[in-house]
Parts: C-alpha cells; sequence; structure tokens
C-alpha cells in the first residue's frame, strides 16, 4: 500500500511539474476561471446565484423524485433483497457564498424530511490567483460524479453497491464511499491547465474525531490534456484505531466534452479493513437540442469479504428535459444484476424527478 501511494505521489508532482514548464512556455497563462479543471479552483470568487448585496450570493435547487422499485427478495443479507416499494421524496438545498476577496467562504444548507443538516461550511484564503488554502467542512475530493443533483447526468448515482456498503455488508465504515462531508485543511493549486489538491481530515469514512489514531489524507491532481479532455488520478487514506487497520481508496477518471458531448470512464479501487472493493463506470451523454438530452451509463462492482463474494452490474438509461433555464424534468429506468455467494436478484428502478434551481 504504501509504495502505491508514494508511485501516486510521484506522478502527481511530475505532472504538476510538468504543467508549470508548459505554463512558462505558453505566452499567457491559462486562467483558473476559464474553462479548464476545477479541481483546486477558487469556484467561490463569481459563481452565479441572487446577489444578497456586493459580497454575498445565494443559490440552490429543490429536487422532487417519484421513486419504483421492484426486485426479487431472496435469502440475503440483511438490506439486499427488495420488494416491490413505491416512494416520494423531497429535498432542498441552500448555498451562501461569501467573497471578501482573497478570502472567500461558502455555508451549505440541506434539508429533507429527515431535517435540516450542515453539509459544508468552509473558508479560504488566496495566497495569489493559482494558489488557495481551504479550511473547515468540505466535500471529499474522489470521484467523478457529483455530490448534488444539479450536477449529475441522470436521477441517480452509478454504484448499487455504494448505498450498501456501511449498512449490511460493512457495518465498520458509517458513511458512503463517496461524496462525503468532512473536516479539515486543503492545500489547493490551479491554473486552469492543471489542478492539485492535498487535505489533512478528521476522518474520510469512519471518523469524526482528529488524533494520532484517526487521521485521514487525500491528494488528487487533474491536467486538461487538451480542451474538453479532461484526466485525473487521487488516493485517500483513514486510519481507524478501531479496527487496527485502514481505509483507503484510489480513484481514476477521464472525461472528453467537446460541447454537447460527454464521455467518461471511471475506475476505483478500495481497501476497506477486512473487504476488497472495486468498480467502473463509463457514462455517455448526449444534448441533442436546448430542451431535450440523453444519459446512457453502465456500471459494474466487485466487493469481497471473508467467504462473501458479490458482483453487480447496473445500467441506466435517462431523459433529460430542461423546460427553462431554471426547471428540469428528468426520466430514468435503471435495471441492476446482482451475483453473490448467497444468492442471485435482479432490480428494476422507475425515476421521475422535477427539479427546480435558483
Amino acid at each position: 500500500m504504501k509504495l502505491k501511494f508514494f508511485t501516486l505521489v510521484s506522478l502527481l508532482l511530475s505532472g504538476a511539474f510538468l504543467s508549470a514548464q508548459m505554463s512558462v512556455m505558453m505566452t499567457m497563462q491559462q486562467n483558473s476561471n476559464s474553462r479548464g479543471t476545477a479541481l483546486g479552483a477558487n469556484t467561490t470568487t463569481g459563481a452565479a446565484g441572487i446577489a444578497l448585496g456586493n459580497r454575498v450570493v445565494m443559490r440552490g435547487y429543490v429536487d422532487f423524485i417519484f421513486q419504483y422499485e421492484d426486485g426479487m427478495t431472496e435469502t440475503l443479507p440483511a438490506g439486499m433483497g427488495t420488494s416491490q416499494t413505491e416512494d416520494f421524496k423531497t429535498s432542498a438545498d441552500v448555498d451562501f457564498l461569501f467573497d471578501f476577496s482573497p478570502v472567500t467562504g461558502e455555508i451549505h444548507l440541506n434539508a429533507d424530511s429527515s431535517g435540516v443538516s450542515l453539509e459544508q461550511v468552509f473558508g479560504r484564503y488566496a495566497l495569489n490567483r493559482d494558489f488557495n488554502i481551504s479550511f473547515g467542512r468540505q466535500l471529499t475530493a474522489l470521484g467523478y460524479e457529483a455530490d448534488e443533483s444539479p450536477g449529475l447526468f441522470a436521477v441517480t448515482n452509478a454504484y448499487y453497491l455504494d448505498s450498501l456498503l456501511g449498512t449490511a455488508l460493512l457495518p465498520r465504515v458509517s458513511v458512503k464511499t463517496r461524496r462525503n462531508y468532512k473536516d479539515g485543511v486543503r492545500a489547493n493549486f490551479n491554473n486552469g491547465r492543471f489542478g492539485f489538491t492535498l487535505g489533512l481530515h478528521d476522518g474520510y469514512w469512519a471518523n469524526e474525531n482528529f488524533n494520532g489514531d484517526n487521521i485521514a489524507i487525500d491528494i488528487a491532481a487533474s491536467l486538461m490534456i487538451v480542451p474538453g479532455l479532461e484526466a485525473r488520478l487521487g488516493y485517500a487514506q483513514e486510519e481507524i484505531h478501531s479496527e487496527n487497520d485502514d481505509v483507503s481508496q484510489f480513484n481514476a477518471w477521464i472525461a472528453y466534452n467537446p460541447g454537447d458531448l460527454t464521455l467518461a470512464f471511471e475506475y476505483d479501487n478500495y481497501d476497506i479493513v477486512t473487504a476488497d472493493y472495486w468498480d467502473l463506470m463509463l457514462l455517455a451523454n448526449y444534448q441533442f437540442n436546448e430542451v431535450f438530452g440523453a444519459t446512457f451509463r453502465y456500471s459494474h462492482e466487485n466487493l469481497e469479504e471473508g467467504a462473501f463474494d458479490s458482483d453487480a452490474d447496473r445500467l441506466t438509461f435517462a431523459l433529460l428535459f430542461t423546460i427553462t433555464q431554471n426547471l428540469f424534468f428528468n426520466v430514468e429506468y435503471s435495471h441492476a444484476e446482482v451475483d453473490t455467494t448467497s444468492g442471485d436478484y435482479d432490480v428494476d428502478e422507475f425515476y421521475l424527478e422535477a427539479l427546480l434551481t435558483f
């Protein structure tokens, strides 16, 4: 594991050096706010939203989803077999962005049927145009898919087993494998073409207390190879003192977005205490016109924990309708096939979503 980590660090630092050399050779350095990688960038300054004065912007969304799920229940671990269910789910998100350049900050609030929660709250100090330090509760850095509905290419996220990890299968990991919000500090660099972040956190998956036994780090680098073609590598590791072990993740993805077409490939490899978990995703999205777009997505997952082995394949097809600049209707159908040592089952899912952004 240490060899993998140091190899990754060497590759990331090499990418930073090459990017710096390219920037010197260019007649004009690309600005961080231009069409380039977003990793490590100051995305608060100049962000769109409702102006609440000269220095404060508010933005958010309301997300309403109808879900229908039809699966086969077999003799499987709790939570893995499903029967026919229908449900409505409503959530809302409000963000406040503060710009006192070179100091900026954000507060993200989320509300659903369980109550109101604080997703993110962080400050940022920009030492110059390309380098900044952020501190507070922030989104974890690894993974291709967005953490909120307006940034997704479908109604749901890609991976089927992801929602089961940390519940029925791995109770020692108490949160999702992706898109968590954790307290910590990050050093960030972004010059448009190359982005880099290095973070120190009080936990990444399981812990919320910062001491010598529960420390998490993450490191990621992104390179805009040519306009629209981006590649990213990342690694995260958290020590879990109660298990005398750790959890680690290696993430890599590449995406191509020349205009109306988006193509993406992602690969993850996790070492979760006594379990090994890896996955991959293929995604294609095309915006046919200003009103209509479509997404096709495939994901495969493999989980091994002792004698238990599980494979999941999920196909997703989504139709995306833009009614106005702020109102969207989305339809999704997903089919998952899960093969385990305890039995096999299929799950069909259907979603209708109304999404209002502001």
